[in-house]
């Protein structure tokens, strides 16, 4: 016999639906605020998105959302924003910021919407124990690096942006810091870390601050070596399996 949700029950769902829908006013934003050049509002946005995108999971599962409203679908509803706030919009602000010269700059934007869209369209992009796998779409974090920590030339933008593309499609794990349960502790430590670095550089900006600049150097360094290890960990695992 199937379960009847009370009206409240109802309501907290939809609000969930809600709450994840509002990231779309969020990544409108950005797209104003790029188009104006103010590419430090267009990150605070984003990262507005990226908060909402971190949040409305939780919510959705306390509220049993999937049960009770198993016609709207949720994870659709992510799928379209995360795109943007991922991939279109850092695309965007990375080709208005002029990191790259000439026709390299559209060229490389190019790359990163194509290579967006086919890694959406990858089955397994997160793995059975919950890891990213191969670069997750997170050209607004590439973005932000590039614009306000890296600040380097047109050919090394270009050779950072080719790599990350690559690494969409090879089979390296990367943290999913809400949802990993390897080094679940300091994974969490490093993202709040990263995150008060973001909006610190981001609010200062053009002003630099060495350590500021330092704490996020460290924390992209902790997410490398967590990828490299997490992803021998798993190779050594399927040999020993095979």
């Amino acid at each position: 016999m199937p379960t009847t949700f009370t009206t409240r029950q109802k309501a907290l769902a939809w609000s969930v639906h809600l709450f994840t829908a509002t990231g779309v006013l969020t990544v409108f934003m950005a797209i104003l605020a790029v188009s104006a050049h103010q590419f430090q509002e267009a990150m605070l946005w984003l990262l507005a998105a990226l908060l909402i995108d971190g949040i409305d999971g939780t919510l959705a599962r306390r509220f049993r959302v999937t049960e009770v409203l198993p016609n709207v679908s949720g994870k659709n509803i992510d799928y379209v924003i995360d795109f943007a706030s991922y991939a279109i919009v850092p695309a965007y602000m990375i080709y208005e910021s002029g990191l790259m010269e000439g026709p390299w700059n559209l060229a490389a934007v190019f790359i990163i919407l194509l290579v967006s869209a086919v890694y959406y369209g990858k089955e397994g992009m997160v793995s059975d124990d919950h890891y990213f796998v191969g670069f997750p779409v997170m050209w607004n974090m590439a973005a932000f690096y590039m614009i306000f920590v890296f600040q380097w030339g047109h050919w090394a933008n270009i050779l950072l942006i080719v790599v990350l593309s690559i690494l969409h499609f090879v089979p390296i794990k990367v943290a999913y810091p809400s949802r990993t349960a390897h080094w679940r502790w300091p994974t969490l430590a490093a993202t709040i870390t990263f995150f008060f670095a973001l909006v610190s550089i981001t609010l200062l900006y053009p002003e630099k601050r060495v350590w500021l600049s330092t704490l996020a150097w460290l924390c992209l360094v902790y997410f490398a070596v967590f990828t490299v290890w997490a992803t021998l960990q798993s190779t050594s695992s399927n040999t020993m399996s095979g």
